[in-house]
């Protein structure tokens, strides 16, 4: 059907000097060849050059779409084929399709609007400016509902108008396509946050008599989880094992690598492997998963023995573990045993290092990225493991332990920094108290209410909540 356009007096404007700038494609779909629409006709009126081109059915429209038309403008009153699929087929756009999401024709209106769902269909990222007779507004308003940009009543068109409404309606498209692709991404993000959270360990602690805290916080930014990874587990023979690792790199694949390893290092421990053929199976994992052959992993493992008052240690290139015994400043434990990082040697070796704990005492294992951080704000001098000692016995001195001197302590370091510190960053503290334990026994053998808990159990289960995170 024909479109009638008066013809306006031409502007000879260059298009580079527009204001709107950018050149427009327009595909007019109509069933009249001989239609009045020209690109000079809406040049002049748009102040910049516009190119047409004319399909008088779909299948033709189908040929014609490509990814630099910028609209299109479909006459309602065009016939649909009754095999519309080839026009499908045909298409050429190479832009990915967008999910549909638009809304059904109403009752009674789908054979009227059959032609403009197939071109939403067809052109799902391009602009679609509908034209239909003036004495149907109820049918231009439903074309609007189920995805057109805009309509015009084919009796009122001039160039001027037609020009207008074109570029309101790629404009809403593009504004409509933003929309989407924000309201996706806040969707990717919610699910990853989600996904990275369930990735967290959960401590396994269940009847032990162990204290039990932890801080994290990613290095990468606006990310949960990053390349430092940690666990705790006891096994049913008693033994308490604590394991803290660092992946080089802050990537996305060395946080997933992180995970898998922390997997993998739960499923062995409980599985009944310690020491050195743990170390070995988990080299092998890495040695597996990671992406390239430069990718290592440092690791430190220690398990306690079932009354608490010993450990065995051992090192894979990672910072020696802190030990801070009841009325004695903390210090590091012995580092001079440890064995090479994962991934450095195919056939190295992690000999274990028996620890006397003592019958009162804090163990804190961590990541280098707190001990990397600078000491000042524009200073190249960092904390170090000895700056570390000496912050920690600060705040022991404070009376300070658990939560809140793991807190105090991540907070020093990064105010010591002058801000966000770049590195990944995990810290474990496990300790044992003995009047603790005492006042749990003397609460546990008092008479009380029926509980399906054990009370003896329920004050360790109470302890093991994952980590708070703490945010870029």
């Amino acid at each position: 059907m024909p479109v009638p356009v008066p013809v306006p007096q031409q502007r000879g404007v260059p298009a580079a000097e527009t204001p709107h700038g950018a050149d427009l494609t327009v595909l007019v779909i109509e069933d009249d060849p001989a239609g009045s629409i020209t690109g000079p006709e809406l040049s002049a009126a748009a102040g910049t050059r516009v190119r047409i081109r004319t399909a008088r059915n779909l299948t033709e429209a189908g040929r014609l779409l490509t990814d630099d038309v910028d609209c299109i403008l479909l006459d309602l009153a065009l016939p649909v084929p009754a095999t519309n699929a080839t026009a499908t087929a045909t298409a050429t756009t190479t832009a990915p399709a967008a999910p549909d999401h638009r809304p059904e024709p109403a009752p009674g209106r789908a054979d009227e609007l059959a032609v403009l769902t197939h071109v939403l269909r067809i052109a799902p990222l391009h602009a679609v400016l509908v034209l239909t007779a003036q004495d149907d507004t109820e049918l231009a308003a439903e074309a609007v509902r189920v995805g057109a940009q805009d309509y015009l009543f084919r009796g009122e068109l001039d160039a001027r108008v037609l020009s207008r409404a074109i570029r309101y309606a790629v404009e809403r498209k593009r504004a409509d396509l933003a929309q989407h692709q924000l309201t996706e991404s806040g969707l990717r993000a919610q699910e990853n946050a989600r996904l990275e959270r369930g990735l967290l360990p959960t401590p396994l602690l269940e009847g032990s008599d162990l204290s039990f805290a932890a801080r994290y916080r990613p290095g990468r930014s606006r990310a949960l989880l990053g390349g430092d990874f940690y666990d705790t587990v006891r096994t049913p023979d008693g033994t308490v094992h604590a394991m803290i690792g660092d992946v080089c790199g802050h990537g996305p694949d060395e946080a997933a690598l992180g995970v898998e390893l922390r997997i993998a290092w739960r499923a062995l421990t409980l599985a009944g492997l310690c020491g050195d053929q743990l170390l070995s199976t988990l080299q092998q994992v890495l040695e597996h998963e990671r992406q390239s052959e430069e990718i290592f992993a440092t690791l430190c493992t220690v398990d306690i023995a079932p009354d608490g008052r010993r450990a065995g240690l051992c090192l894979a290139g990672h910072p020696a573990p802190l030990l801070a015994r009841h009325g004695r400043p903390a210090r590091l434990l012995p580092y001079e045993d440890g064995g090479p990082a994962l991934g450095l040697l195919p056939r190295a070796r992690w000999p274990r290092r028996q620890v006397e704990l003592g019958a009162e005492w804090s163990l804190m294992m961590y990541t280098d990225g707190l001990i990397e951080g600078r000491v000042g704000a524009g200073s190249s001098q960092r904390l170090g493991q000895d700056g570390m000692v000496a912050m920690v016995n600060s705040r022991l001195e404070q009376g300070l332990a658990g939560e809140e001197l793991l807190e105090a302590a991540v907070a020093e370091v990064r105010e010591r920094h002058g801000g966000e510190l770049t590195d990944d960053v995990a810290v474990l503290l496990l300790g044992r108290d003995p009047e603790r334990i005492r006042r749990r026994g003397r609460s546990a053998s008092r008479p009380g209410p029926v509980s399906t808990a054990s009370p003896a159990t329920a004050p360790a289960a109470a302890s093991v909540q994952r980590p708070p995170l703490y945010g870029p």
